[in-house]
């Protein structure tokens, strides 16, 4: 939960299960870690059988909240307000990154992955890729929080969270998952952290 104080009066967020605080990077760490899996997906050193919201998102809901006296000591949930399963990014991500054959078959991946346990040893690949590509000089622990990544894939389909209240009060926001994430992850090649 992250708790914003304005003036007088104090509103909550409060980021759903799929929430992490922001690293370092200003992008979503599901989109880092998506992106980054798949890299090495496209190096053919890791296999394809894998199953966030948007912070832009998150940043404009916590302004408002903080702000509109609608939100005066209240508690919101925040998601991009779209119904999504991370089976529905794979042809994004096999697009984006130029994948011919990233496994777009329906049920042919894990329910279950651990990114955690995949990334072990691949240390020397994404330096290979970081050099190949000449992208921003970066270690893999840095570019994703790999057991962040774990909880927000394997949540499962039955997760919903209704931006409901907000709505009530005010707060409009929302945001199509897919362009989001088509949108962050330009955002991460054009400053150099994936290819």
């Amino acid at each position: 939960m992250i708790l914003l104080a304005c003036g007088e009066f104090k509103s909550k967020v409060l980021l759903g299960k799929n929430q992490a605080p922001r690293s370092r990077s200003a992008t979503t760490t599901p989109v880092r870690s998506r992106s980054v899996t798949t890299t090495l997906v496209r190096s053919r050193t890791v296999s394809n059988d894998l199953p966030g919201y948007d912070s832009d998102l998150i940043a404009e809901q916590q302004i408002w909240a903080a702000v509109d006296p609608n939100a005066r000591n209240e508690a919101f949930n925040c998601t991009n307000g779209d119904v999504f399963q991370w089976k529905h990014l794979r042809k994004v991500l096999a697009e984006q990154f130029e994948i011919e054959n990233y496994g777009l078959e329906d049920g042919k991946c894990s329910e279950r992955v651990r990114l955690e346990e995949i990334m072990k040893g691949k240390e020397s690949v994404w330096e290979e890729i970081v050099r190949e590509n000449q992208l921003q000089p970066t270690k893999l622990n840095e570019v994703a929080v790999w057991s962040y990544a774990d909880t927000v894939m394997n949540i499962g389909a039955g997760y919903l969270v209704s931006m409901n209240k907000s709505k009530e009060h005010g707060f409009l926001g929302f945001r199509n998952s897919i362009s989001s994430f088509v949108t962050w992850i330009g955002r991460l090649k054009s400053h150099k952290i994936v290819p």
